[in-house]
Parts: C-alpha cells; sequence; structure tokens
C-alpha cells in the first residue's frame, strides 16, 4: 500500500494538483486522500482506474510495473530510447499526419457507443501496422507499447492535448457498466493529407474492428505476432508484422519467399 501511495502522491505533485482537488475527483474526502497516499488504506481496483484516467496514464505505470514513456512535441527525427525510460520525439509531420487520421476516425466511427479510448488506441495500431506490413512505409509511424490491455500508442496523449477544444472535444461516458473516455471531432479530416492506399487500409481496420468493444479488441490484440513477441512495457517493433500468421496478416506473400 505505501508504494502505490508514494507513486499517486508523486503523480499528483508532478501534475501540480491539491491533495483536496485529487479527492474531489476520486470521489473521497480529503483525509481519505492523504491516508491512501500515506499507505493507510488500499486503494480498490475502480480507484485505481480513476487515477490512471486523472493522471493520463496506465494502469501499469500507475502501479509502476512499466516506466511511462516521455514524449515531446519537436522537429527531430522521432525516435525512442530503450528501457528503463523511454523518450520520444514527435516531429512535425508525423504529428499532423497522426491528428488527421484520428480525426478521420472518429468521423467515421467515433458515434459509435463502444468507441473509448481503448478501442481508438487499438484502431490506430492495426492502422498503422497493417499499412507497415502492406506497403512497407509508415502510415503514422506511432510508437506502441505493449501492456496488459494491448498495443498503446504513447503519443496519443501529448497529441491530443494539442488538439482539445480546436479539433476535437473530450466527453466522459458509460458503456453498459463501464466507464470510457470518447473524443468527439470538431472538424473533418484533411484528405489532401492522405494517399489512396493509406485511406483504403484505415477504411478496411474500422469495416473489421470498429464494432469490438475495449475488451475484445483488446484480446484480438494480443493473438498478434507483433504483440506476441514484444517484452512487457517495451516497444513494438514494426518488423514484426512480416511474421503475422492469419487472421492478422494482410499481406499476399509469394510462396517463392
Amino acid at each position: 500500500m505505501a508504494h502505490i501511495g508514494k507513486r499517486i502522491k508523486e503523480l499528483r505533485s508532478k501534475s501540480q494538483m491539491s491533495q483536496e482537488k485529487l479527492a474531489q475527483l476520486l470521489g473521497v474526502s480529503r483525509p481519505t486522500m492523504s491516508q491512501i497516499e500515506n499507505g493507510q488504506r488500499k486503494v480498490s481496483s475502480e480507484e485505481t482506474k480513476k487515477l490512471a484516467e486523472v493522471f493520463r496514464v496506465s494502469v501499469d505505470s500507475l502501479l509502476d510495473l512499466v516506466s511511462e514513456p516521455e514524449v515531446t512535441i519537436c522537429e527531430e527525427k522521432a525516435s525512442y530510447e530503450a528501457k528503463p525510460k523511454i523518450r520520444i520525439n514527435v516531429p512535425q509531420k508525423h504529428l499532423e499526419k497522426f491528428k488527421e487520421v484520428l480525426l478521420y476516425i472518429l468521423n467515421k466511427v467515433g458515434s459509435k457507443s463502444n468507441i473509448g479510448e481503448t478501442v481508438v488506441y487499438k484502431l490506430l495500431y492495426f492502422i498503422d501496422f497493417n499499412y507497415y506490413e502492406k506497403y512497407e512505409e509508415q502510415l503514422i509511424g506511432a510508437t506502441y507499447i505493449k501492456n496488459r490491455f494491448g498495443p498503446t500508442p504513447v503519443e496519443f496523449i501529448k497529441i491530443v492535448e494539442t488538439m482539445i477544444d480546436k479539433d476535437l472535444i473530450k466527453v466522459k461516458s458509460k458503456y453498459f457498466d463501464y466507464h470510457q473516455a470518447k473524443y468527439l471531432p470538431l472538424r473533418k479530416p484533411d484528405l489532401t493529407k492522405f494517399k489512396a492506399t493509406e485511406i483504403a487500409v484505415i477504411d478496411d481496420v474500422l469495416n473489421r474492428l470498429s464494432d469490438m468493444n475495449a475488451s475484445q479488441i483488446s484480446d484480438y490484440s494480443h493473438g498478434d505476432v507483433p504483440w506476441m513477441t514484444t517484452e512487457e512495457g517495451g516497444p513494438i517493433e514494426y518488423e514484426s508484422v512480416f511474421y503475422r500468421t492469419l487472421p492478422y496478416s494482410v499481406r499476399e506473400y509469394s510462396e517463392n519467399i
């Protein structure tokens, strides 16, 4: 208990948030929040999920099971460093492509009740990796980390922060008994940013996978070779798509290869 309490206090201080404010967001009293941070009270699974959402980190990161990547928006070439601390630089061209692809997804399927943040993560993953397998070129080129919920695009939160109230809005909703974060577009995507092959791959992924809920698409992603061959908390290598098996492979390979 002391370990997670220390981690919560660390994230709260980093976010420059008062203990009173965090208590309000969590739905507990300030004395209770103090007990949690001091390791005198257990944190329930629902509270853990809520805290991860408040601090905009994964549950694994909140529990300090993996190192949360550091993401910066810059003009430099995208790169990452090996664990324990992953640093990712997002160049402007990747930033703009990421925005337009996300807006394309939200305009196409964002109104569906099942399309929360977790589902969007997986749709982006399959769009990126399917395109790379078919054309050996990157579409968005995001960095995806393996965690227990499936591939997670680590640039997502940082990029969405630049889009809030300009390109999209974030809303809270419930899908059956589960709370989810949804994003609704405020504008159409700029289709001049896409090649015909890119739109075809995006549409194919949305047609096949956008009706899945968070649990279904996470479970589905766990059967994909790139996710299976990556260690927990590590970046998923694009080159691993060439070892995919059915039903994940989207490229026709010659029998001579």
